[in-house]
């Protein structure tokens, strides 16, 4: 294999994963998914389509139905937002890669705020990219961005700034200052920015007035050098559809219908039948989900402060609690040990890049919130002799 294939590390998360699935006696919090079922209008969506015999390609770039209502959507929270912008895919995580595909060669230069999710970082290096890393800092009980030193870092050489947020692992979430400010100096170096929104609507401190985390929609103009990742994983408890979709710039739109073709051809018509249902009930399922994650979030976070030696940053955005325990520097062996011997699956922190090494997320999607209290208490078990 190529030697960039064979130099990508292995997902830590999974490797934590694979010690305790198939145990019953484990409580798993290591994946970034709720453990609630789709709700039954979306999955009867898809069921009927199938019933329909819709088993055939559709239009690279998507069912014209779904981007017009992807359009609808998106120009609710962030004003107008054309259909010829949207390309729909099949998964998020496929967006992000279609993204880089299209910017990115051997050689490029891609800055990446960090810690973040490994498969951003990954796919630049894939294509022969290299990364440069800005760390967020926990500072004064909150996770926080030097713009100084982001922007520094950012010159004409850069072709790519990716930034996720709100952000997985560390729930921060950039301000709408903070957004401006990087898309002038972006305007200013040529630079492209690559913005994973996927927890737009995941927000819980510092909304807008539609009810979500600052976009870069909301302050770019439709040919700035700006393409956003979304998916209906998170917010719309579609996890295992494996559905997203990408806002580009016209200019860009050509080149993502090429590039469809390529990978995927398209996403499957029954599972696109089941994005248009759930965008149909976005406006009392979303709002619904967010409640009962801040929810989760309210019951997870004190329980963790409260633990001796354990610090967290509350998370005004995501579906994560990411905490450190004093003492504990080897994040994969202790997120091990939880597992082994507590029955307790948390994600490691390294498995977000150096800068997370030391720190453990939990993913609190829980449907349950009296999980989220057992998972507590094995916590403490472990940490308190």
């Amino acid at each position: 294999m190529r030697p960039a294939i064979d130099q990508l590390p292995g997902s830590l998360i999974r490797e934590v994963a694979n010690a305790g699935l198939g145990r019953s006696d484990v409580l798993p919090f290591w994946f970034g998914e709720s453990d609630e079922v789709t709700p039954e209008p979306i999955r009867n969506a898809a069921a009927e389509s199938l019933a329909r015999g819709e088993t055939f390609y559709s239009h690279n770039l998507g069912l014209p139905e779904l981007r017009e209502a992807l359009a609808r959507y998106s120009s609710a929270l962030h004003g107008p937002v054309a259909m010829d912008r949207i390309a729909v895919t099949s998964s998020g995580v496929t967006a992000l890669m279609l993204a880089m595909q299209l910017l990115l060669g051997a050689g490029d230069e891609v800055v990446a705020v960090v810690p973040v999710w490994p498969n951003l970082t990954a796919q630049p290096a894939i294509l022969g990219a290299r990364v440069t890393r800005v760390a967020l800092r926990p500072q004064g009980g909150a996770w926080r961005l030097d713009l100084d030193e982001l922007c520094a870092r950012v010159t004409p050489a850069t072709r790519v700034l990716l930034v996720n947020a709100p952000n997985n692992p560390t729930g921060w979430t950039l301000s709408r200052a903070e957004q401006q400010a990087l898309l002038d100096h972006c305007r200013r170096t040529g630079t492209w920015i690559v913005a994973d929104e996927v927890y737009e609507r995941l927000c819980y401190a510092g909304a807008t007035a539609t009810g979500c985390a600052p976009s870069f929609l909301d302050v770019a103009a439709p040919d700035d050098r700006l393409i956003v990742a979304h998916s209906f994983s998170k917010s719309f408890l579609m996890t295992g559809w494996r559905l997203g979709w990408l806002v580009l710039p016209p200019v860009a739109m050509a080149g993502a219908g090429k590039l469809l073709e390529f990978n995927s051809s398209c996403a499957p018509v029954f599972v696109q039948r089941g994005g248009q249902a759930a965008l149909a009930m976005a406006d009392t399922l979303v709002p619904r989900v967010v409640a009962h994650l801040r929810a989760c979030r309210d019951r997870l976070l004190p329980g963790l402060q409260a633990l001796p030696g354990v610090s967290v940053a509350p998370a005004p955005g995501g579906m994560y609690a990411f905490f450190r325990v004093e003492g504990q520097d080897d994040s994969l062996a202790l997120a091990r040990r939880l597992v082994a011997e507590h029955g307790l699956g948390l994600a490691p922190g390294a498995a977000f890049g150096a800068e997370g090494e030391g720190w453990l997320r939990w993913c609190f999607a829980s449907r349950d919130l009296a999980r989220l209290d057992q998972g507590l208490e094995r916590l403490k078990a472990a940490l308190v002799p």
